[in-house]
């Protein structure tokens, strides 16, 4: 019940606070999730206002890939919605609502061979700046919620150390939402817990409860089959294949497909 409460006040606390901003396209519709190939919920005429609660990643529309979750509770192209900014506004998408029935007793942190691949494709980056397709991070892929990265308790410019640290701070979150889409029939070593988290930090929560591979999962296939199969697929950024995210794909199969007698969900030895 009390976990029930603080999801139910958080939900209203986003619907609450969600701001508002002018549609700009003529006719934008508003789909069931963050791309182009899901269906239309409701159309918003042109400067109309929309509340957006949270932002994810989609499909990219004239190479912006952030899709606005709106108070509606559908998804705009963020293209299309003046916010001021060229990235993120406010909270990613994320949250364990969904088709999962985990228990809440798998591993809440991943292993040191996951946090060491996060990091490794991530980069470092000592003091806040803008990444590859311009949102401001900083450390192992921070993305700032805050001017300046003012929510960071750790002192800039960072050091590895304190780096590592933040990112362990912020694993937790996608591990936490990863496992909110998983039935309680998929069962994951520490190495596939750890690699399928590195695959939600990188593409985020919205779009990782949307994906073929948690429906696969869930369906009862073969996890190895599943990573080596669904994984490669999400290899773009900004519309256009990225060899880094090719190569991130790639480890993180080879992580998942480590033996391990160590059982991380849906319970964590």
């Amino acid at each position: 019940m009390k976990l029930f409460s603080l999801a139910l006040f958080g939900a209203l606390s986003a619907t609450s606070f969600a701001k508002s901003y002018p549609v700009t396209g003529n006719t934008v519709n508003c789909r069931s999730g963050p791309g182009t190939s899901y269906g239309v919920k409701k159309s918003y005429q042109k400067g109309q206002s929309v509340s957006i609660s949270c932002q994810t990643s989609g499909t990219s529309v004239s190479g912006n890939n952030i899709w606005d979750k709106t108070s509606d509770g559908c998804y705009v192209a963020d293209y299309y919605i003046k916010t001021g900014v060229n990235g993120y506004v406010t909270t990613k998408c994320g949250g364990s609502s969904g088709s999962g029935g985990s228990s809440g007793s798998y591993c809440k942190k991943i292993n040191t061979a996951g946090v060491n691949l996060v990091a490794q494709w991530e980069g470092f980056v000592p003091s806040p700046k803008p990444d590859p397709i311009g949102l401001p991070t900083v450390g192992y892929g921070h993305l700032c919620q805050k001017k300046n990265c003012a929510e960071v308790k750790y002192k800039f410019p960072l050091s590895q150390t304190t780096a590592k640290q933040l990112l362990s701070d912020d694993l937790p979150k996608y591990t936490k939402c990863l496992a909110g889409y998983l039935n309680s029939k998929v069962k994951l070593n520490d190495n596939q817990l750890a690699a399928l988290t590195s695959w939600t930090f990188n593409v985020g929560c919205g779009n990782v409860k949307t994906s073929t591979l948690i429906k696969r999962l869930n369906k009862g296939d073969n996890p190895n089959t599943v990573a080596s199969q669904e994984l490669p697929n999400w290899r773009k950024a900004g519309g256009q294949v990225m060899q880094g995210l090719v190569n991130r794909r790639k480890a993180e199969i080879k992580l998942f497909k480590t033996a391990s007698s160590k059982q991380a969900y849906p319970k964590c030895q």
